[in-house]
């Protein structure tokens, strides 16, 4: 490399190191300052920022700058201004404080579930100094938060922040009640494992499935598939090693840490990893990366697939939410830690972790439903729907001992009651982890693997940053009132661990037999997307996020309506697609192949009077018997498909795409799915699977 890692890392970041460079020291202290504490800047301190961070972006070739936002579209949103104001009979670059803070965008195009009217188009972007400003292609990129005139969040961003706050501020009464007076802030922190797959760019182009729903709505797998397991973290091929050093060159430019690169299980299907940093700083990087995915692969005549099931039969690609709780003095309160103080406070944490979860489980379920993610989830390569705690061996039989009422003992460890003696130190390693389970503890952390690889982290960060919070509430309001603090701690952690047992399961989330029992244990199985959003507005839910002020009713059943529209638009583009395929490609291409082969039929009867073509006979008859049935199914498709669009409510119309259209696309494809590997291969009516997972 003609420059060093060190070197180019952050070098498009208006990072921390280039505010102390640039910045007078007064207003480096008082933004990091107002960072810290969530305070506004004052206007001539911004006026001195937006001027430095001006200068710096003019010197990196810059024109415009934008107030880059999310809104709940799930991907970014960003509208150029340039720097360029007249000045006589020219112009002068200038970016001034106001503008920095606070922008003006059109809201009226975006997602707003009804909380705004279309003709109200004004809405606000406000700067989030706690995300770094960085320089993309030639424009000035600040990171921001968007919301409505009258001040509603119309972003994935403020829900996050709101959620951030609340565990900040109930963890930290947790830590007084221990004796920590020095710590003054609580974070949680994110790494977002990030799959995806690689296809030829030529190829995609060829599937209208591809290009209009990131995903194949027809097809059928090749001989060989990934039963050999021989692509997992196998050798990289030239094509994909000169994409992932060029993506790993970009995201350390944008100071993202990318760390791990490797093939993944399925064909064709590969894996990012970064190391952990803060939640707010990881969803915007991860927005980032996905974006610079893309970019990076169409360079390299490549299209990045980040659909959840992009492939039937084929491993889906996940995005495993790594989530851990931290102080700003390096504790990381999920660490077991090795004294009786420690212990105590861990098993406080994760007690309130594992309630949170079993008390919540349709709102983590919730956060990651999407169209997308509904085929991939209990699809045996993926987590079931079903959400549960896996704890490890160790930690398991710990939590088991207070569950029996008994002391937990190991002879080479110790005993241990609680808060009395030394938890034995858990080694990060000490248990296998369980990758059937959709929430595991894994040494420090716990990783919820059910995120979908297309989906924004900002949603099921907020959820499970709220329900910790409020958890935590709960349990400070229970201690601080305690005239015996650790016979009150003692009796709350042995309850609420008794309480929520049934959410804890270490064994195999894929064996048929967990579904039973978790039915059983009284566990939810929200199998589709508007199953999981039926529970959203539950009165549980709405108090949860009110009292802890991450939602408001009406932002709630926002997110509602948004959700579930965004459910059935795909499964609209989807139809409509699957019928453009079927009636302009599959069906002219088998009439074509239909064709030939009468025709060699006819052709061999002239040469061989009274010849016989059985085989050839018995292909057209299949071949006809498939064309009309798919011809029926289309139709009646279609017909189910006019059904859902005509509901007129919101959970009414995706339960109608759910419970009647996928069932009639599945059929449908099945038929088509039989025609495809009869056709003749110059017949084909676009790429197939073995196309586009061999050929990068």
């Amino acid at each position: 490399m003609a420059e060093s890692i060190p070197e180019l890392f952050g070098s498009n970041v208006f990072n921390d190191s280039v505010m102390r460079e640039r910045l007078p020291k007064d207003t480096y202290k008082a933004l990091k300052k107002c960072i810290k504490e969530g305070t506004q800047l004052d206007l001539s301190l911004a006026n001195i920022v937006a001027n430095a961070m001006k200068d710096w972006a003019l010197e990196k070739g810059c024109t415009h700058y934008t107030h880059w936002f999310q809104p709940m579209t799930g991907v970014t949103a960003e509208k150029h201004e340039s720097f360029i104001n007249p000045l006589g009979d020219g112009v002068i670059m200038e970016f001034s404080g106001k503008e920095l803070i606070k922008d003006e965008s059109d809201a009226s195009s975006f997602p707003s579930g009804g909380i705004r009217a279309t003709f109200e188009a004004r809405g606000y972007t406000a700067w989030d100094p706690t995300s770094y400003a960085f320089v993309k292609e030639g424009t000035l990129c600040i990171p921001t938060a968007f919301c409505s005139y009258t001040g509603e969040a119309l972003d994935k961003k403020i829900p996050l922040l709101r959620s951030m706050e609340a565990i900040n501020k109930q963890a930290l009464r947790i830590l007084r009640l221990f004796g920590n007076t020095t710590a003054t802030r609580v974070t949680t922190t994110v790494g977002p494992e990030q799959e995806y797959f690689l296809v030829d760019k030529a190829l995609y182009e060829q599937r209208k499935d591809l290009k209009f729903c990131k995903r194949t709505l027809f097809g059928t797998l090749p001989p060989k598939g990934q039963e050999m397991d021989d692509h997992y973290y196998g050798m990289l091929t030239p094509r994909v090693a000169d994409f992932m050093h060029d993506l790993d060159r970009e995201l350390w430019k944008f100071g993202i840490l990318s760390k791990t690169k490797h093939n993944e299980v399925a064909p064709a299907q590969h894996e990012m990893a970064p190391i952990f940093t803060t939640t707010n700083l990881a969803v915007d990087q991860n927005q980032l990366t996905m974006e610079l995915m893309k970019k990076v692969a169409l360079r390299h005549g490549l299209y990045c697939l980040l659909s959840e099931k992009p492939f039937e039969g084929v491993n889906g690609s996940g995005k495993h939410n790594n989530w851990s709780l931290s102080t700003d003095e390096g504790q990381n309160l999920l660490d077991p830690g090795d004294t009786p103080e420690e212990n105590a406070q861990f098993l406080l944490m994760l007690a309130a972790v594992i309630k949170g979860v079993d008390e919540y489980q349709d709102l983590l379920r919730m956060s990651v439903a999407s169209a997308g993610n509904d085929h991939r989830l209990g699809a045996n390569e993926a987590p079931p729907a079903i959400i549960s705690v896996y704890l490890g061996d160790e930690l398991h039989a710990v939590l088991e001992s207070i569950y029996e009422g008994k002391a937990y003992s190991n002879d080479k460890k110790g005993k241990m009651t609680i808060g009395a003696d030394v938890l034995p130190p858990i080694p990060k390693d000490s248990t296998d982890r369980n990758r059937t389970s959709p929430f595991a503890f894994t040494g420090n952390k716990f990783e919820f693997r059910s995120c979908g690889s297309s989906l924004s982290i900002s949603g099921p960060n907020t959820v499970l940053n709220a329900i910790v919070a409020y958890t935590l509430k709960a349990f400070a309001d229970e201690l601080e009132g305690a005239k015996d603090f650790e016979k009150a701690l003692n009796t709350l952690i042995e309850r609420e661990v008794k309480a929520h047992w049934k959410i804890v399961f270490n064994g195999d989330g894929y064996d048929a037999s967990w579904i039973k029992e978790a039915e059983k244990r009284g566990l939810l199985n929200l199998k589709t997307t508007p199953d999981a959003m039926a529970h959203y507005l539950d009165e549980k839910n709405l108090k949860l996020f009110t009292e802890m002020g991450v939602y408001s009713k009406e932002e709630m059943e926002t997110h509602y309506e948004v959700k579930l529209e965004k459910y059935s638009q795909i499964l609209n583009i989807e139809v409509e697609t699957m019928l453009e395929m079927i009636n302009k490609d599959i069906l002219p291409a088998a009439y074509k192949y239909i064709a030939a082969v009468s025709k060699t039929v006819l052709d061999l009867k002239a040469v061989v009077p009274g010849a016989k073509a059985s085989a050839q006979s018995a292909l057209l008859a299949k071949l006809d018997g498939l064309t009309g049935e798919l011809a029926q199914k289309a139709e009646e498709l279609c017909r189910v498909h006019l059904q859902a669009k005509a509901e007129t409510g919101a959970m009414e119309m995706a339960r109608a795409y759910a419970d009647k259209v996928l069932p009639a696309m599945a059929e449908t494809r099945a038929v088509a799915d039989e025609i495809e590997p009869l056709l003749g291969e110059e017949y084909k009516p676009f790429p197939c699977y073995e196309d586009l997972l061999y050929r990068v």
